[in-house]
């Protein structure tokens, strides 16, 4: 009612001292909160509360690996705010083996950064993160709830590397891509609980923008993160002459198993024996004098480990060690092996665990192809490390025994212990692979051609059907 007793001009003055009391007090509303009004980056998120690990490895390839990525998303944050995010390395955050496998860190993580963090972020070594993308996309998800985020993958069918879980209908189970990157909130109510607690806590919630696109894809414009095109190429690919290829048989799969192998990739090999419980010369396979077991192999493995080190066969700087119903590419082999070094105790491979909640210890799943470089084989066997028996579960004992030795296991999504159809199909859909292993309810020579068939230029699996090829 005053405002109405004034003049125009008076109104006019007092609308305009209004304004400015409005403009000053916006500054500082924004200067209190710490916000910078122009950067809509910063109405959203507050990288100090998110935490990212970064599921890196003890090789010194992959710690190279890991820093270069731990930089990047430090550089990013530094573009955008002052407030850095915590970026953490996996393979140092503890002394535990089994911390690779996510659930034996999880105390350690919320006794850490629960207090302070709102989400905790994974990703792999060769995961690109666009971090204001990755910020706009957690801050969407309310703060009081709890969160398990991911490219979420599902089985086709029950699967021996699920332990055939969730057999009546295996795609009712979501398990996330860890080359997309997955994100927890409030971590033991989401993942541990969900595993501990008969699936009763949060499920899996897909996020569509954590992808696994190539980064140049038209489809990654909206996604947070992506993946190379290409797995690294390090250097020139191990030549052939430095692997040896050691074959596990036996006498019943002579004429059933190894003609697959002459077939297909046994012609990339320069190096390589059969070994058998019978001296077979039309193939040729060489009896070691172990006889043959049903399972395990312990015997044969550690007697291939032997004559790998003696003058009965060409000293080369690795060793391939294989079943008989193993498919591989030596070629992409070779261009892998170029990213590390011989003279370290290198065991590569697809990684498994045993016991890894209660002191248990890693290992290289043999169907897939062991691969230890002449280091770590003179490491092995110098320190005594035996079977205790002939048909001992090889791959579990060489993992006994690097654990006692302190020596790591270096896993490789590349390796595969099972057939193809064994995986999800977007899991293989940005892989270039190295191997698949079992012959069973296939046609093996048709599933090397489809896969694994062809020189060191090599395509991602979805790219398959394609005649374009991609130089690794």
């Amino acid at each position: 009612l005053d405002v109405l007793l004034l003049s125009p001009g008076q109104q006019w003055r007092l609308a305009k001292v209004t304004s400015v009391i409005q403009t000053v007090a916006l500054i500082l509303s924004c200067a209190q909160k710490v916000i910078d009004c122009h950067d809509p980056f910063s109405q959203h998120v507050n990288l100090r509360e998110i935490v990212f690990v970064i599921q890196s490895q003890s090789n010194s390839f992959h710690v190279r690996q890991a820093e270069r990525r731990r930089e990047d998303l430090l550089y990013q944050a530094h573009s955008l705010t002052e407030k850095l995010p915590v970026v953490s390395l996996l393979h140092r955050l503890s002394d535990n083996e089994g911390d690779w496998s996510i659930l034996p860190l999880l105390p350690y993580l919320s006794q850490s950064f629960g207090k302070n963090s709102s989400w905790i972020v994974f990703l792999e070594e060769e995961t690109n993160v666009k971090m204001t993308t990755l910020a706009q996309v957690l801050a969407k998800f309310d703060k009081n709830k709890e969160w398990f985020l991911g490219k979420p993958l599902r089985d086709e069918e029950s699967t021996i590397i699920h332990h055939y879980a969730f057999a009546e209908n295996p795609s009712v189970f979501k398990y996330p891509d860890f080359a997309a990157a997955w994100a927890l909130k409030d971590l033991f109510t989401s993942v541990a609980l969900y595993i501990w607690d008969n699936g009763k806590g949060p499920h899996l919630t897909a996020v569509p923008e954590l992808c696994t696109e190539p980064e140049s894809s038209p489809q990654a414009r909206h996604c947070a993160t992506t993946l190379r095109k290409e797995p690294p190429l390090c250097g020139e690919p191990v030549h052939k002459e430095d692997i040896f290829v050691a074959v596990k048989t036996c006498r019943k799969f002579h004429s059933e198993r190894v003609p697959v192998i002459k077939k297909t990739w046994e012609k990339d090999a320069l190096y390589l024996e059969y070994y058998s419980d019978h001296a077979d010369p039309a193939i040729p396979t060489i009896n070691l004098g172990v006889p043959n077991t049903e399972r395990g192999h312990c015997g044969k493995t550690f007697a291939i480990l032997q004559r790998f080190l003696s003058n009965a066969v060409p000293n080369t700087k690795w060793l391939l060690v294989v079943d008989d119903d193993t498919l591989i590419s030596l070629p992409r082999l070779q261009v892998l092996l170029s990213c590390y070094d011989p003279s370290e105790p290198v065991c590569l491979g697809e990684r498994y665990g045993y016991g890894l909640s209660q002191g248990g210890y890693s290992y290289i799943t043999g169907g897939g192809g062991m691969v230890f470089s002449r280091e770590a084989v003179v490491r092995l066997l110098n320190s005594g490390c035996k079977c205790y028996s002939n048909d001992a579960p090889d791959d579990m004992v060489l993992g006994m025994c690097l654990n006692a030795l302190g020596l790591p296991v270096t896993h490789s999504p590349l390796f595969h212990q099972a057939r193809p159809e064994d995986y999800a199909r977007d899991f293989l859909a940005h892989q270039v692979p190295i191997s698949f292993h079992k012959h069973w309810n296939i046609d093996p020579v048709a599933v090397f051609n489809k896969w694994l068939k062809d020189d060191l230029r090599a395509k991602t699996s979805d790219e398959l059907s394609k005649s374009a090829k991609t130089e690794l």
